[in-house]
Formats: C-alpha cells, sequence, structure tokens
C-alpha cells in the first residue's frame, strides 16, 4: 500500500508569508523557510514584526483570500489523488489554510494552529507536534504504508529522509548542493511522472 504526503507552500499554494510582504511592503516578512532552517527562530521573528506593524491575523486573511494555486497545481493534485491516497504535511496553521483548501476541493491537511487573543492579534502559535511531517511520515510506514513525499525546503528535509522516496520540488540552489542525495523536478508535470513511477 502506497501513499504520497506533499508539503503545501511552494509545491500547490505561493508562500502566504510573501505574498503578505508583497502586500505591506515589510521585506523581512519575505524570508521562509528556504532562507531560515530554524522553524522557530523563523516564526518567532515573523511574530515580533507583525506586532512591530500592527498586522492582525484579519490583515493575513485578507491577503490569502486574493491567493490562488500554483499554475498546475490543481490539475497535477486532482489527478493524484484518482490515482493514489494524498495526505498534506504543513507548517501553516489552520487558520490561514481554509480558503486555499477549499480552492484545492479540500484535500486532508495536517498543520498547525495559531494563538489569536481578543484583538485578533496573532498571540503564539502551537505546532501540532515537533517535526510534525517527519513523525507522520514514520506513523504511516508503521502502519504498512510506502510513502512517497514532496516537498521543497528546509523544513521538508526530514519529511524526504524518513519517507521511502524522497522529491523536492523547485527547491532552490542552495537546497540542491545540500541535499544532493534526492530527486530534484521544476514542475508538476515532472513530479506525476516521478510519482507514477514509483506507484
Amino acid at each position: 500500500m502506497k501513499l504520497v504526503c506533499l508539503d503545501v507552500e511552494g509545491v500547490l499554494v505561493p508562500e502566504i508569508w510573501i505574498n503578505v510582504a508583497e502586500k505591506t511592503g515589510i521585506e523581512e516578512l519575505k524570508l521562509t523557510t528556504r532562507d531560515i532552517s530554524d522553524y522557530d527562530v523563523l516564526m518567532k521573528k515573523r511574530l515580533g514584526i507583525l506586532d512591530e506593524h500592527n498586522i492582525k491575523l484579519k490583515d493575513i486573511q485578507d491577503v490569502i483570500g486574493t491567493m490562488e494555486p500554483l499554475e498546475g497545481a490543481k490539475d497535477f493534485l486532482d489527478t493524484l489523488r484518482s490515482l493514489i491516497q494524498v495526505i498534506l504535511l504543513s507548517d501553516t496553521f489552520t487558520q490561514f489554510a481554509k480558503p486555499l483548501m477549499e480552492k484545492l476541493d479540500r484535500p486532508t491537511l495536517f498543520c498547525n494552529t495559531l494563538v489569536i487573543d481578543e484583538n485578533n492579534r496573532i498571540a503564539d502559535y502551537t505546532l501540532r507536534q515537533q517535526d510534525g511531517k517527519r513523525k507522520a511520515v514514520a506513523a504511516f510506514q508503521s502502519i504498512g504504508y510506502t510513502v512517497i513525499a514532496a516537498g521543497d525546503s528546509y523544513n521538508d528535509a526530514t519529511m524526504l529522509r524518513t519517507a521511502d522516496t524522497g522529491i523536492f520540488f523547485r527547491a532552490p540552489d542552495n537546497i540542491k548542493a545540500e541535499f544532493s542525495e534526492f530527486h530534484f523536478v521544476e514542475d508538476h508535470g515532472e513530479l506525476l511522472d516521478e510519482i507514477k513511477k514509483l506507484i
């Protein structure tokens, strides 16, 4: 029995924080897990920037509401789901993901959650569990699944290493150099072809 696990941002949808940065003009919000490998360091930096600029959850949700899946992502996911079971594993948050998941026909998503205070301020975040993507893959393997995983960033590396096959999608050059043992693909057609070979 086989299962595909996919990262979300950078694979199926654009990077949410980059879109927020572009709408607000705050360059520092463009930093992602492609730039800072320690997710806690990155998120604390983001929360500090939001407080400094008085950006609330609703401001971010308004930006997300204007976003669309990456070109070709929905067709890719629809085709893939017709061939094999697919689980999305993401470091995003339930409060961010909902409108984008609706545009992808509500695939199964495991992600994190934000702590929102009475003023609609993002006060903190709660991880589903530490290193959740890797642990989810290991859990699927423990119940008999062979797992194929794809992601694009540092925070996907442990998931890809744990999977039976790991594939980097549109990874930047620094990740290609550091993780040369993985498969690398540049578009959804290539990714679908790689997965089809494995299933």
